[in-house]
């Protein structure tokens, strides 16, 4: 009789999870939209008589970045999570895709989904995308959600990290490469596993994806960003409900950056999280939720109201 070998193994840090262990309990689907010329993938959740919410991710990514949120989110709203122009599976434009392409697309997804206008909750290049759309048209906004969002900044050294990763990612979408991209968003890099490796990695491994990122990339070019950055005067300029939602460990820029941007918006506040990157609503989804939905439904507000 032989004498079973017992293996050592070291227990994980956190429980694994994966996309669909976010998703198994959420009733969703996920299919494409023709909105104007721009075939855009969604996963989407929630009852269509309910107000729409559009969640935009930032560059490179895709609607996974918000499988932590979809949830959450359908119980209140018509939810759809997209991908960009030249992001995830939507259309690859064979041009440098610059801030006024996305709002395009997001007037074309409005139209087609037959709304009149939306709540708009944006991380990093989704939440640049956000400010832009809500300053120029502010008749199809209702409240917006600024996360970590990009286009007030332009440093050089950030910028080079992003397109370094990206592009390297791109041409090589090993493993490693692509867990290394997807580690620069997060505090914890644990939080990045295997699952979501292979889920960006499946994209990043499209036969037109090299060409896509350097098309997305442009706006990590100094002088194509300069032309596409939100000014204070733009800040100041939208009138909707707005908020900003910063990080204590955001890689693109200081809280302060969070602080600035809230206070030169018209009707603008600021909710750090704690111990997040630039992926708070997957990091801390919890937080991020609660956070994002008190606002959307003005849940508190009255009592802020009442002590300010």
């Amino acid at each position: 009789m032989t004498t079973p070998t017992t293996i050592a193994t070291s227990a994980p840090t956190r429980p694994y999870t994966s996309v669909w262990s976010d998703l198994a309990q959420v009733e969703f689907s996920q299919g494409y939209l023709q909105a104007g010329p721009f075939r855009t993938r969604y996963l989407h959740a929630g009852d269509d008589s309910k107000p729409l919410l559009l969640l935009l991710h930032g560059i490179t990514g895709h609607a996974e970045a918000y499988v932590r949120n979809l949830a959450a989110h359908a119980e209140h709203f018509n939810t759809y999570a997209i991908d960009f122009i030249g992001h995830g599976y939507s259309t690859k434009p064979d041009h440098p895709l610059e801030i006024p392409h996305y709002i395009e697309q997001i007037n074309h997804v409005l139209e087609t989904l037959g709304a009149k206008k939306a709540y708009l909750s944006g991380e990093s290049l989704g939440g640049w995308v956000t400010a832009r759309f809500a300053g120029l048209h502010p008749e199809r906004v209702e409240k917006i959600v600024l996360n970590t969002m990009g286009g007030t900044m332009a440093n050089p050294t950030v910028m080079e990290r992003l397109y370094t990763l990206s592009m390297e990612a791109a041409k090589d979408p090993s493993w490693e490469r692509v867990k290394a991209r997807l580690e620069w968003l997060m505090a914890d890099p644990t939080m990045v596993t295997d699952d979501l490796i292979r889920t960006r990695q499946a994209i990043f491994q499209q036969p037109d994806w090299l060409k896509a990122c350097e098309m997305n990339m442009a706006l990590q070019d100094l002088e194509t960003r300069r032309r596409n950055m939100i000014t204070d005067d733009d800040l100041r300029a939208i009138k909707a409900d707005a908020l900003v939602i910063w990080t204590s460990k955001d890689p693109s820029g200081p809280v302060d950056e969070g602080r600035r941007i809230a206070s030169l918006l018209t009707h603008g506040r600021l909710e750090v999280i704690e111990n997040c990157g630039h992926w708070p609503q997957y990091e801390d989804a919890e937080t991020f939720n609660r956070t994002q939905l008190d606002f959307l439904l003005g849940r508190g507000q009255a009592a802020q109201e009442a002590t300010s």
